[in-house]
C-alpha cells in the first residue's frame, strides 16, 4: 500500500451531490428511499476501537434490494489497500470503490448478515487492484455483524503478517539462526523453523528439551554451557555462550545460544527468550585462516632463516664491500652493493687475485635466482674457477669444465650464470678474457669509451656442448677497464642498450673514476638487483 488511487482507477468514491461527499454524513440531507441513517453512537463506539473497522449503511434501488453499501463511520486505525485512512473512508461506495468484490463470498455474506443478523466470518479473501498502474494482491480476514439496520465490518490485512513472516524466516536462514521461546511456568519450549534445521532434528520430535540437551553437547563443552545456563535460569543474566553439539548423522557443529530471562515480581525467570546461531561455517573459516596464518609464518620463518644463512654465506665469500686492490702493476677497485629486497639475497659475485705466475685473474659472474641456492652455486663457481685458474688451464676450457659443473654435478639441474673471466699478464700488459653470457667489458681511453667486441660464448648451465673463444687486449696507461653485472644499468622496462648508453656516458663523464660511476647510476630511490663491479687500470 503506497499511492493514493486516483479516481477512475479505484473508482469514484462518492457522487457529488452525496451527502458523503465531505466525508462525513451531514443529518437533515434528503435521504433516497431506503437509505439507513447511522446513530452518533456508531461513530462514537468505532473512535474507540483499535484496528481496522468500519459502519456499512445499505443503498437499496426501487424494488427495496440492496445495490450497494457506503462506509458512513470509520475508527481511525482503519486502512484499506490503497492506504487510506479513518475518515478518509467515510462516504465511499463499497461496489464503485472495490468493484471486485461484487459477485463474491464476502459480497454474499454482507447480503445474508444485513438479512439474517447472523455474523459473516468467511474464509481469507483475496482481492487484487491495480495501485500506481502495478497489480496488488492482498488476503484479509472480514467479519461482519449486523447494527442498526447496517454492518459493523471489521478485518484484519494477513498477507502483510505474511510477508514479515517470510522476511524473517529469509532472514533467519542467511543468519543461519532461529529464535527459541521458554516457558518455565509451563515448561513449554518453542522453537522457530531454523533452529530445527540447526540442530539437525526432525519438527516432529519436538524441540530439545533441558533433560535431553546435555546427550548432543561435546563432553567437553558441556560444564561451561551448565554454568552458563545455571546464571540465566538462577540469576536471570543474559547470555552469549558458543559451544558444540553432535548432530544425528555424527557431525560436530559449533553453536551459539543469545538469550535473556524475563522475571516476576520477585526476580524469578518465568520466561527466556533468545536464538541459537550455527557458527559452524565461520568456525571452519576461523581455522582455515589461523592454518594459513601458521602456515605463512612458518614459510616466513624459513625465508628468514635462509636469508641469514645465504647472507652469512655470501658475506664470508665477498666480504668487503668496497675495497681496492694492487695486483702486480694494476690497481683493482672493487665495489658490490647487494639487492634492495630484503629478503633477496643474491647470486652475484667477484674474484680477483694474483696467481702463482704473478698473472692477475679477474672474474665477475652473475647466477640466476636469488637466495639460498643462488649463493651456493656463485660459491661452487668462483672456488672452481680459481683452482682451475692456478693450475694454467686456458680460460676458454675452464668456462666449458664450468659449464659441465652446472649441468651435472649440481642439485639444481635448472642453476645458470653468466661470467666474464680476465687473465692479465704483466710482462705484456695483455689482457686475455673470456665471456659466458654476459656484459661485455667497458674500456676508457683517451677520454673516449667504446664496449669490447665479445668474443663467442653462450651462459652457463644452458646447452651440453657449448663452445668458448678468447680475446686479446693490450692495456696502455691511463686505461680503464669496466667488468660489471646488469644490476649496475639495468632500469624497469628500460631497452638494455639504453643501460649501456647510460654507462658509456657516466664513464665518460667522471673520467672512469669508480665512485662517480656509481654516484651517477646507481639511484637509492630506484628498485634494482644486485651490482657487482670491477674497475681495472694500469
Amino acid at each position: 500500500m503506497t499511492d493514493r488511487q486516483e479516481p477512475g482507477e479505484w473508482g469514484r468514491g462518492m457522487d457529488d451531490d452525496s451527502p458523503f461527499a465531505s466525508n462525513q454524513y451531514v443529518p437533515g440531507h434528503p435521504l433516497r428511499s431506503g437509505d439507513a441513517v447511522p446513530s452518533p453512537v456508531v461513530q462514537e463506539v468505532l473512535d474507540g476501537l483499535p484496528g481496522s473497522a468500519i459502519f456499512l449503511m445499505p443503498e437499496r434501488g426501487p424494488d427495496g434490494a440492496v445495490v450497494d453499501f457506503r462506509i458512513t463511520a470509520a475508527s481511525p486505525d482503519a486502512v484499506d489497500i490503497a492506504s487510506r485512512r479513518g475518515k478518509e473512508l467515510i462516504g465511499l461506495s463499497v461496489l464503485k470503490t472495490y468493484p471486485t468484490v461484487a459477485g463474491t463470498d464476502l459480497w454474499r455474506g454482507y447480503l445474508g448478515t444485513l438479512e439474517t443478523g447472523v455474523r459473516f466470518e468467511g474464509e481469507p479473501f483475496e482481492y487484487q487492484e491495480v495501485v500506481a498502474g502495478l497489480p496488488r494482491l492482498s488476503r484479509f480476514a472480514v467479519r461482519a455483524a449486523g447494527c442498526q439496520s447496517g454492518l459493523i465490518v471489521s478485518w484484519v490485512r494477513l498477507d502483510s503478517g505474511e510477508r514479515e513472516q517470510r522476511r524473517l524466516a529469509v532472514m533467519q536462514r542467511l543468519g543461519q539462526m532461529g529464535w527459541a521461546d521458554w516457558d518455565l511456568t509451563q515448561n513449554v519450549i518453542t522453537w522457530s523453523d531454523e533452529v530445527y534445521r540447526i540442530f539437525d532434528r526432525d519438527p516432529s520430535l519436538g524441540p530439545v528439551t533441558l533433560e535431553e540437551l546435555p546427550e548432543l553437547v561435546v563432553g567437553e563443552d558441556l560444564p561451561a554451557l551448565g554454568d552458563t545456563v545455571q546464571r540465566l535460569l538462577g540469576a536471570g543474566e543474559s547470555i552469549d555462550h558458543t559451544f558444540r553439539i553432535t548432530t544425528p548423522g555424527g557431525g560436530i557443529r559449533h553453536l551459539r545460544i543469545v538469550a535473556e530471562a524475563e522475571t516476576d515480581v520477585r526476580g524469578k525467570p518465568v520466561e527466556v527468550h533468545g536464538f541459537f546461531q550455527d557458527r559452524s561455517a565461520a568456525k571452519q573459516a576461523e581455522r582455515q585462516l589461523l592454518d594459513q596464518e601458521e602456515a605463512a609464518l612458518i614459510q616466513r620463518s624459513a625465508l628468514t632463516a635462509e636469508r641469514e644463512l645465504a647472507a652469512r654465506l655470501q658475506h664470508a665469500l665477498l666480504p668487503l664491500s668496497h675495497q681496492s686492490l694492487h695486483l702486480a702493476d694494476l690497481t683493482v677497485d672493487v665495489a658490490y652493493q647487494p639487492s634492495q629486497e630484503g629478503l633477496n639475497v643474491g647470486g652475484d659475485w667477484y674474484s680477483a687475485i694474483e696467481l702463482p705466475d704473478r698473472s692477475v685473474l679477474l672474474v665477475v659472474g652473475d647466477v640466476a635466482g636469488h637466495g639460498l641456492d643462488a649463493v651456493a652455486t656463485m660459491a661452487q663457481l668462483r672456488f672452481t674457477a680459481k683452482g682451475m685458474a692456478i693450475t694454467e688451464a686456458s680460460l676458454p676450457t675452464i668456462l666449458q669444465r664450468l659449464n659441465t659443473l652446472l649441468l651435472h654435478t649440481s642439485e639444481r639441474s635448472s642453476s645458470t650464470a653468466t661470467m666474464i673471466m680476465a687473465r692479465y699478464d704483466p710482462a705484456t700488459a695483455e689482457v686475455t678474457w673470456v665471456q659466458a653470457g654476459h656484459l661485455p667489458p667497458l674500456l676508457l681511453r683517451g677520454g673516449e669509451s667504446r664496449y669490447l667486441p665479445a668474443p663467442a660464448g653462450v651462459l652457463l648451465g644452458g646447452v651440453t656442448d657449448p663452445s668458448y673463444e678468447a680475446a686479446t687486449l693490450r692495456l696502455l696507461p691511463g686505461d680503464h677497464l669496466l667488468l660489471y653485472t646488469d644490476g649496475l644499468i639495468e632500469q624497469p622496462s628500460e631497452p638494455l642498450d639504453d643501460g649501456l648508453a647510460r654507462l658509456a656516458d657516466a664513464s665518460r663523464a667522471c673520467g672512469g673514476r669508480l665512485d662517480g660511476i656509481l654516484r651517477s647510476l646507481v639511484k637509492p630511490d630506484v628498485r634494482r638487483d644486485d651490482i657487482c663491479v670491477l674497475h681495472v687500470s694500469l
